[in-house]
């Protein structure tokens, strides 16, 4: 094997083949004689929510399977294999690459992107489409789960979160204008790859636009053919504060307005840097006041320290208190549409709603406030959260094909289904998988999308966020 010297960067091996786990390198020699298909489904077994949307598929097909593999590849992967103490199966890599052009023959049926399926139901399935490579269907499973699980898990989240910000809004709000701004994603450097950021921040933009992730919009273009996915403002960090130094505080905030704001231009300014509380009293409130109110646009304050639930709710009425407010027809009070407030510290799906319910308590709109999410939208998810699985449910063997399932006695939560699988939307609007023998005169709301190279779908991303709509 080639190693490389010590001055030579680190790049992890792009080869298809070595994206595995390394036990099912070994798998091909496990399955009974005559195997010639094997059928695996994608499923949430259940977790925090009760349904999940289905996302990232697509952008894993033109990632990754609609580059063939080549023949350096399979050499490469024989040798790293072997050296790891592992079996190869170089006669089945040559086959894919002599006789499928490198192509990996599978067909990957599923429901559309976007589409939000109740928990414990099929999504995706997988079948091999040449009978020498049935151990193709369960070799892929660590790359297409991983590709699935994460932007659809993220996407979930973000839906969720959309639904209660929704609800709030519904309650103290006259409309819910600008409710796809209301969770902005600050999650970038938070996540633990770049590839991470890239999917998890084109999965949040599925719900919201307000985004600074811009691997995520330039993954939404490259994949879905996203035109302007995503939305940002000019904004604030400390340093850009603190490097003026706490006597010239008022001097850094004047700056950034002289640079920044304007006829209906917004601008959001970290403001907890020394004082929070002296910073919009003395300084917003009283030395910078009148450039505020008469500059055509909107400041946006940004608390980033403390108690989030308590914080929010002190900032809106220390700024309404110094800059009016209205009533709305819901009977809650609303800043002037001059000035607004950002909370990107401490936000999770759980604060969310805390903050938003103490706001109504001290009958506060939540049009006041927009959120802004890092760790907690793109990193604090795993593939528990939902239960993502990937398990083998059908084989045919000598031209027979057979159910499979598990059912484990010490943890019957994890029994997976048997047979080749299909999912029908009922008149009443449920989902119901079955075999696609009892379909009778229902049609499979599993369509191919991927067959031997070929994406046969190609699915844009306002049809995902159709499908996604709350």
């Amino acid at each position: 094997m080639n190693t490389q010297s010590s001055n030579t960067p680190f790049q992890l091996s792009g080869n298809p083949i070595l994206n595995v786990d390394s036990y099912k390198t070994s798998h091909y020699l496990q399955y009974p004689p005559g195997t010639s298909h094997i059928s695996s489904y994608i499923e949430c077994r259940g977790g925090e929510f009760s349904a999940a949307m289905f996302f990232g598929l697509q952008a894993f097909i033109k990632q990754y399977l609609s580059v063939p593999v080549c023949t350096y590849q399979v050499d490469e992967a024989e040798d790293i294999l072997k050296s790891h103490g592992l079996p190869f199966n170089r006669d089945g890599w040559t086959h894919i690459v002599s006789s499928h052009k490198g192509f990996l023959p599978i067909e990957i049926t599923a429901v559309e992107e976007g589409q939000v399926i109740p928990v414990k139901n099929v999504m995706a399935q997988v079948v091999n489409t040449c009978p020498t490579c049935f151990w193709l269907t369960t070799y892929i499973e660590t790359a297409l789960l991983r590709s699935i699980w994460y932007p659809s898990t993220v996407a979930t989240q973000s839906r969720e979160i959309k639904k209660i910000i929704s609800k709030y809004l519904f309650e103290t709000a006259d409309s819910q204008n600008n409710l796809e701004l209301r969770l902005h994603d600050f999650g970038a450097r938070g996540a633990s790859s770049l590839e991470t950021a890239m999917l998890g921040g084109m999965a949040h933009l599925v719900n919201f636009k307000g985004t600074d992730t811009i691997s995520g919009i330039l993954a939404a273009n490259k994949f879905y053919s996203a035109t302007r996915p995503g939305f940002s403002i000019p904004a604030a960090e400390h340093s850009t504060i603190i490097a003026w130094g706490q006597e010239n505080e008022e001097e850094a905030y004047l700056n950034i307005l002289n640079q920044f704001s304007g006829n209906k231009k917004t601008v959001a300014v970290v403001s907890d840097s020394y004082d929070l509380w002296n910073a919009i009293e003395n300084i917003w409130g009283k030395k910078l006041k009148n450039q505020i109110i008469h500059s055509g646009g909107t400041l946006v304050i940004r608390p980033d320290s403390g108690d989030p639930e308590k914080i929010v709710v002190d900032t809106v009425e220390r700024l309404m208190r110094i800059f009016g407010s209205e009533i709305n027809k819901k009977g809650y009070r609303v800043l002037p549409p001059f000035i607004r407030v950002i909370q990107g510290d401490g936000i999770t799906r759980f604060t969310i709603p805390k903050i938003l319910q103490a706001m109504k308590e001290n009958k506060q709109s939540t049009e006041n406030l927009t959120f802004g999410m890092g760790g907690g939208l793109l990193q604090k998810v795993d593939r528990d959260l939902i239960g993502f699985a990937m398990k083998a449910s059908a084989i045919c063997i000598n031209g027979t094909w057979y159910d499979i399932f598990k059912d484990p006695r010490t943890g019957p939560e994890k029994k997976s289904k048997g047979g080749r699988l299909a999912l029908i939307r009922k008149s009443d609007g449920s989902f119901q998988t079955l075999k696609q023998s009892e379909l009778k005169q229902d049609t499979s709301l599993l369509k191919p999308v991927y067959r031997d190279g070929i994406l046969l779908k190609d699915i844009t991303f306002d049809e995902v966020r159709r499908n996604a709509a709350i």
